[in-house]
């Protein structure tokens, strides 16, 4: 739901007649519903609610001061991917320790200004970026967090340009190779292995590709922790966004029509994956 609507053929969001704020500010013009954000936030925050989890709002989707400072206000963690964003998140009164750093092109001067701002963990791509964090926390006289990110070879079936989590796709290291990346990992002195991250694509329209994703890493995730100690497992990705028909999925009277059969919500995606995590949880404390 959302609150972007029409009333007397007039665009409103949240009471506001936008021809109004079109004829104040000019074209063009970007509006936000603070409202929306929030309403959506908590609702897939209160979807997860039996798992300790952390929210990780990907600010490359928009870093706009104004949204980063609505979710900074909720508690909510950034996903990052340069240093430019997380000057965003702390400029806009975020958290940098609720802040992954992930994306394959991190730069030396990067990684330091990450570290020394005490990022919750650094998603690891390759081999040699896992050498480049050992070296850049070594020189700092600290020891990094990281999750090397796993690619798992599971297809999201979104569009083939935002698919992520295949072997086609250039992203992570494959599930077969990931033990002994971590053993080579654990050697590092100035490496801490945090987590364990994957991340299968945005815009999933289903939830059996997340599922299928995290079934098959649970079982590497609860050896990982058992021999390594780490502390999360982050199972990425993105719930879709109704683009059809975006207007009229703003009232909770289409959740209850039979267009919205078989859309994916927060509630669905968590009624699928939560019995999962918390079974691993549960018998391996993690």
């Amino acid at each position: 739901m959302h609150q972007f609507y029409y009333k007397n053929k007039e665009l409103y969001c949240e009471g506001v007649r936008l021809s109004e704020l079109v004829n104040k500010f000019g074209t063009p013009l970007y509006v936000y519903s603070r409202n929306t954000i929030i309403n959506h936030f908590n609702t897939l925050k209160n979807a997860l609610s039996e798992l300790d989890h952390l929210i990780c709002y990907a600010v490359k989707a928009n870093s706009n001061i104004g949204i980063i400072n609505t979710l900074a206000g909720l508690g909510s963690g950034f996903d990052i991917v340069s240093e430019g964003e997380l000057r965003r998140i702390i400029a806009a009164s975020g958290d940098p320790q609720k802040c992954v750093f992930a994306g394959v092109g991190k730069t030396e001067s990067e990684i330091e200004f990450a570290i020394k701002n005490q990022i919750y963990s650094f998603n690891v791509e390759s081999e040699p970026e896992l050498e480049r964090i050992n070296a850049v926390a070594k020189r700092l006289g600290t020891r990094a967090p990281v999750a090397i990110r796993v690619n798992p070879n599971v297809d999201a079936h979104t569009h083939a340009k935002i698919t992520t989590g295949t072997y086609e796709n250039k992203f992570g290291i494959g599930f077969e190779k990931i033990p002994a990346i971590y053993k080579k990992a654990s050697r590092l002195k100035n490496i801490w292995l945090r987590g364990i991250q994957m991340h299968i694509g945005s815009q999933l329209t289903s939830v059996e590709p997340f599922e299928q994703a995290v079934k098959k890493v649970s079982p590497l995730a609860i050896d990982l922790k058992e021999k390594y100690n780490i502390e999360f497992f982050s199972i990425g990705g993105g719930i879709g966004i109704v683009y059809k028909p975006a207007l009229a999925s703003g009232t909770p009277d289409w959740w209850k029509s039979p267009e919205s059969k078989g859309i994916l919500t927060p509630q669905s995606y968590a009624e699928r994956l939560v019995p999962i995590l918390k079974k691993n949880r549960s018998e391996n404390s993690y």
